[in-house]
């Protein structure tokens, strides 16, 4: 605690302003994307140049390691540290400038790539390598790992397309290191250009030998017939060398036209033997995968997401770039003519282009479960060999696999002979399961030494492959290595144990160190054996929650695009539980860290299905919630918003009184105070007539259709029930007889969200037995609120796990499900000329999807454009006192921007109430259900 404490005050002393120290802080970054759990002491988010200078010279004065980080994509445990890490991606994350005719920018070390990219379309320019991590991945952590992505065949490594590099020494000298730099000016430089020159000969001869030799030191580049090349040098080295303020990189124009031979063989490794046959043709990307990632999209995302491939069972994607895809096709029938490939495809639509990279980036981030559906592990991931040893290794590795009982799902950069993988290491199963995991490590590098390849194709050695290092390189190139890290870091500070004087691979690494749990909790979490240990573990940290994915439809992580902050991102929660769990820096779920790392999270779902891990941080919310209150008092929004249906259903005897009492000033104010809801926000209006009285009266157009149970949410009968009124009409036009389910009954969402689960399963099991014999006489059940029905859909199975539950979830369908389904024949009413901007709720984006939606607006004539992220209510969350800005940030980050650019004439469709309740309550603008568009149109 006293170093600690002596570190802090240093630190403030130096003028740096935000250091944090705290347990949930230390949790959040005690690890990366990769296998290692390293605990910092503090983390430091400067902001400028002199407040790292400063943080250096504390550490090098106390002795404390520094440990440089951007967006902890790392994979191989390059970005964690025990001692100071530095965090570039909060405030040093500028495009400092662009040169459009020089063909550079300047950048900051926090920037993302695709910022840059976004910059850089309006001149036709981009950065040339694109890891998969492009959506989040700093220009720091490309440059420490020397990172390369798909189209590095065409445009290099990033070590290929650095200019020159703003850094401080391990000394705390500042330096511009660069192409032609002359060691006489500076001590640091001189004694880099000295430990050169004393291993010339085993650098010319064990460095550099293919283009992506990434494992080790680059120093290549720094012989004197390649100029003293201090800036690509650097690159690769991981932090250890030098701290970056920032970089000049260089550009390059982007393809005017772009098509991909698809080219299907009977195995990859028969896709491998082709490679260099194809690279002759130059394409800009030459991608390998099989059965096993396709397989695994399919599984996950349905057969939708995967287009039609070519016969075979591997596959090669090769993509040609020109000026027009008239001047490619030539090229690309010659490429068939070539490959030997037993079925190929030429694609030219940038559609279906994109939908085939999403088959590769996709599979990517699904790889992390294997084809036995166990977890998968980084440790291996981007070994490398000359590509045309590529087919010869791949056989090998799948043998070295399956001798050792490990499975993963080979895939990659086939043109640069680089290969990414997950293994099912046994880690779950202690010491011997860790053996597994050093022997299988040590064999894949001797393997891959024996082809003359690299253990690092692009992610750097990190504490996975360092001490592996051995079995590639000769003991003088590791002595080359250390005289350079000596050169730069003398006292050893910067990001030890990394590939100089490396720690063990298997030492620090993040496993679950609690048993089981699998008794009294409320959820059965099925996909993880009952195990709430391992539920929590499922987190690898790749980081897609830190991504603005909203661009794309996405919806994960909401709160991270609002604050920015690594606490608000599912894996910074998912790290603190893990802690919680295992009882190590966080003590229990009970703890303050958790309640603050819980607390943003709007229980939108979006992680479930846009997290790659399948991390689902509302039902462990939930669960927190049910293991912290039960049997204990709770917040009292907890009785207001999460008893909503019983208020409602007592406000519907008098809704005139109910709403003038919620109104009157006073009482209002009393109300929201003790209710735990924001003074700022307005309450919803009780409908003066509930949708089942009117129902009641209704007389229907036929009762010869077939029929159809309409389930009546509180939202709907209570709030909206011109919703439930538009349903009616449509069902009927298009030939249903509507039903309801006896009163009383209710999905359980809003005690679901505030974590009173065995209400929740009292009460949602009420429903499913009211509901289950409809559900077996196979009519068929729509619900209207896309949380309620995702209810029943995605938390009912988790929660009673059982046959009758199951089989009514299989019956629950969305509106436009229901219509597409099974009344393929309906014709919808002509929305031609219609201009939609539409909300998709986030609970149908993750557990229903909103595609379906999507094609029957679109079969309408509608001109439909989608939001992405979430509304920032998010049912209680944006109403309870302390939400209100963060739900007005969300908001703000598309919903907002969305409708104010489709202009006051657009019709802004929201299925959810909560999505309709804030459009009303901060842009006053109405949104309107589906059902109420079709039948607004019919009528």
């Amino acid at each position: 605690m006293e170093t600690v404490t002596g570190l802090v005050d240093g630190l403030r002393r130096a003028g740096v302003r935000e250091v944090d120290t705290s347990t949930r802080r230390r949790a959040e970054y005690s690890s990366d994307a990769s296998l290692y759990r390293v605990p910092p002491e503090a983390v430091v988010f400067p902001r400028d140049d002199d407040e790292v200078a400063a943080t250096l010279a504390v550490c090098r004065e106390q002795g404390v390691p520094l440990t440089s980080r951007g967006a902890g994509t790392s994979i191989a445990g390059n970005a964690v540290g025990p001692g100071v890490v530095l965090d570039f991606s909060r405030h040093l994350n500028q495009v400092l400038a662009v040169d459009p005719d020089a063909r550079t920018a300047r950048v900051r070390p926090g920037l993302v790539l695709d910022a840059l990219q976004r910059e850089l379309k309006q001149y036709g320019l981009r950065f040339g390598p694109e890891p998969s991590t492009h959506s989040r991945c700093t220009f720091g952590g490309m440059i420490g790992n020397n990172s390369c992505g798909s189209r590095a065949l065409a445009y290099g490594k990033t070590s290929d397309n650095v200019v020159d590099l703003d850094v401080l020494a391990g000394t705390g000298e500042r330096l511009t290191a660069t192409r032609g730099a002359d060691p006489a000016s500076s001590p640091v430089l001189t004694s880099v250009h000295e430990a050169v020159r004393a291993h010339l000969a085993t650098i010319r001869t064990e460095l550099g030998t293919f283009d992506r030799q990434v494992s080790g030191y680059s120093l290549e580049h720094l012989l004197p017939e390649n100029d003293f090349d201090v800036a690509r040098a650097l690159v690769g080295t991981e932090g250890g060398c030098a701290v970056l303020l920032g970089a000049t990189v260089s550009l390059v124009e982007s393809p005017a036209a772009a098509l991909i031979v698809v080219l299907g063989y009977p195995d990859m490794a028969a896709a491998a033997d082709a490679v260099p046959a194809l690279l002759p043709y130059r394409p800009t990307s030459l991608e390998g995968m099989d059965h096993r990632i396709v397989d695994a999209v399919r599984g996950k995302r349905g057969d939708s997401a995967v287009p039609a491939l070519p016969g075979g069972q591997g596959w090669l994607f090769l993509e040609l770039g020109g000026a027009s895809v008239a001047e490619l096709l030539p090229t690309a029938r010659q490429v068939i003519a070539d490959a030997g490939a037993v079925d190929s495809e030429i694609v030219t639509d940038p559609g279906q282009q994109a939908a085939l990279w999403k088959i590769r980036e996709a599979g990517a981030a699904l790889s992390q479960r294997s084809t036995e559906n166990k977890p998968a592990y980084a440790g291996w991931e981007d070994a490398a060999v000359p590509p045309a040893k590529l087919g010869a290794y791949l056989r090998e590795f799948d043998a070295l696999m399956a001798d050792r009982g490990l499975s993963g799902m080979p895939y990659g950069h086939f043109g640069d002979g680089c290969v990414h993988v997950r293994v099912d290491y046994p880690l779950t199963d202690g010491p011997s399961g860790v053996r597994v995991f050093r022997d299988f490590l040590t064999d894949a590098a001797r393997l891959v030494a024996s082809y003359g390849g690299s253990m690092s194709g692009e992610h750097g050695d990190g504490r996975a492959r360092g001490e592996l290092l051995p079995l590639m390189y000769s003991p003088a190139a590791l002595a080359a290595f250390a005289a350079v890290k000596d050169a730069f870091d003398p006292d050893g500070v910067l990001n030890p144990g990394v590939i100089v004087r490396p720690a063990p691979l298997d030492a620090d690494l993040r496993v679950a160190q609690a048993p089981p749990v699998r008794t009294g909790l409320g959820f059965t979490y099925p996909h993880d054996h009952g195990d709430l240990t391992t539920a929590v573990h499922r987190c690898t940290g790749v980081g897609v929650c830190r991504a603005d994915n909203t661009g794309s439809g996405g919806v994960m992580c909401p709160s991270y695009v609002a604050t920015r902050d690594e606490k608000d991102s599912t894996r910074g929660r998912s790290r603190v539980l893990q802690e919680a769990i295992n009882g190590t820096l966080v003590s229990g779920l009970r703890s303050p860290e958790v309640r603050e790392s819980l607390d943003l999270c709007l229980s939108c779902k979006g992680c479930s299905s846009d997290c790659p891990a399948g991390v689902d941080m509302a039902t462990y919310k939930a669960e927190v919630l049910h293991q912290t209150y039960r049997r204990r008092v709770r917040p009292a929004s907890h009785y207001t918003l999460g008893w909503l249906p019983r208020w409602a259903r007592l406000a519907a005897h008098a809704p005139a009184l109910a709403n003038a009492a919620l109104r009157a000033p006073g009482l209002s104010t009393v109300a929201k105070r003790f209710g735990g809801i924001d003074a700022r926000r307005s309450l919803p209006s009780f409908a003066r007539t509930t949708f089942r009285r009117w129902f009641e009266r209704h007389r229907p157009q036929s009762t010869d259709g077939d029929p159809v149970l309409l389930w009546v949410d509180t939202f709907t009968d209570h709030f909206t029930p011109e919703v439930g009124v538009a349903a009616v009409r449509v069902l009927e036009d298009a030939g249903f007889t509507v039903r309801l389910p006896r009163r009383g009954l209710c999905c359980g969402l809003t005690w679901i969200s505030t974590g009173q689960l065995d209400a929740a399963k009292r009460i949602l099991g009420r429903s499913v037995g009211a509901l289950a014999p409809a559900a077996a006489d196979g009519v068929p059940i729509v619900g209207l609120e896309p949380s309620c029905t995702a209810v029943f859909r995605g938390d009912a199975p988790d929660l009673l796990g059982d046959k009758e539950t199951s089989a009514v979830s299989g019956a629950f369908h969305t509106l436009a499900e229901l219509l597409t389904r099974h009344r393929p024949q309906w014709t919808p009413p002509d929305l031609t000329g219609t201009t939609v901007v539409a909300q998709p709720h986030c609970h149908q984006h993750a557990v229903m999807g909103w595609e379906t939606d999507r094609a029957l607006l679109a079969a309408a004539g509608a001109e439909v454009t989608a939001a992405g992220g979430c509304c920032g209510l998010a049912g209680n969350f944006g109403v309870e006192r302390g939400h209100y800005e963060v739900s007005v940030q969300v908001a703000e980050s598309a919903l907002f921007p969305a409708v104010r650019a489709a202009g006051e004439d657009a019709t802004v469709l929201a299925d959810g109430f909560s999505c309709r309740t804030q459009l009303d309550d901060l842009l006053d603008r109405r949104g309107v259900h589906l059902a109420e568009l079709l039948a607004a149109k019919r009528s």
